[in-house]
């Protein structure tokens, strides 16, 4: 782990590579997981502004949903999440002719209809934030349905951190981004020096 600023950083962020392959994965994490999206407590009112230019994009079912159980619910452990349609996709999901889920309010704001993207927690996956005492910790989470976008990710040589990097500024700011790239680059340095070392001592 190392520490920025008020974070601990995974140094998984760094060796792992990654790059979402919607061809391959469908969209499965608008859809799969036991509920929905986490939201933080200022994304609540992002969520009821959005829902007006969002709202004719939805599935009946999810209309029906919201109407129901409100824009937002509250989980188990008392934290706001995006509600979810008969224990599958989040209700803000749109499907393509092909059947690959996209988040709604993302597609209004490409389109430049809306100036927020989406849930942060959705934005910086597969990055988990987790609070701790005093600090926030930023770890590489593993979900078996993204096994398509670590081959695309290897195929490109791109780690998490550099693919999260839009999410990573949005939630950090650019200085946190900037030092978190240095970290990674003497990590990396650290690492071949390693490596360089096993490959020696086998030497005579």
């Amino acid at each position: 782990m190392i520490l920025i600023d008020n974070t601990l950083l995974s140094t998984e962020v760094f060796d792992r590579k990654f790059c979402c392959d919607l061809k391959a994965c469908k969209g499965a994490c608008c859809v799969e997981g036991e509920s929905g999206a986490p939201l933080e407590p200022e994304e609540l009112q992002e969520i009821e502004a959005g829902f007006e230019v969002i709202k004719d994009r939805l599935k009946p079912d999810s209309l029906a949903v919201i109407e129901r159980e409100g824009l937002y619910v509250v989980d188990g452990d008392g934290d706001h999440v995006t509600p979810i349609v008969k224990g599958k996709e989040c209700v803000y999901a749109t499907f393509d002719e092909d059947g690959t889920a996209k988040c709604g309010f993302e597609q209004a704001y490409l389109e430049g209809k809306s100036s927020w993207r989406k849930p942060i927690s959705c934005h910086l996956y597969p990055i988990r934030l987790t609070a701790l005492k005093d600090l926030t910790a930023v770890n590489y989470h593993r979900w078996p349905i993204c096994d398509g976008a670590l081959k695309c990710g290897a195929g490109l040589d791109l780690s998490v951190l550099r693919f999260c990097k839009d999410a990573l500024v949005r939630k950090f700011g650019q200085p946190w981004y900037d030092a978190a790239c240095e970290a990674e680059m003497q990590w990396r340095e650290v690492q071949a020096r390693r490596s360089a070392g096993d490959g020696n001592s086998g030497a005579e």
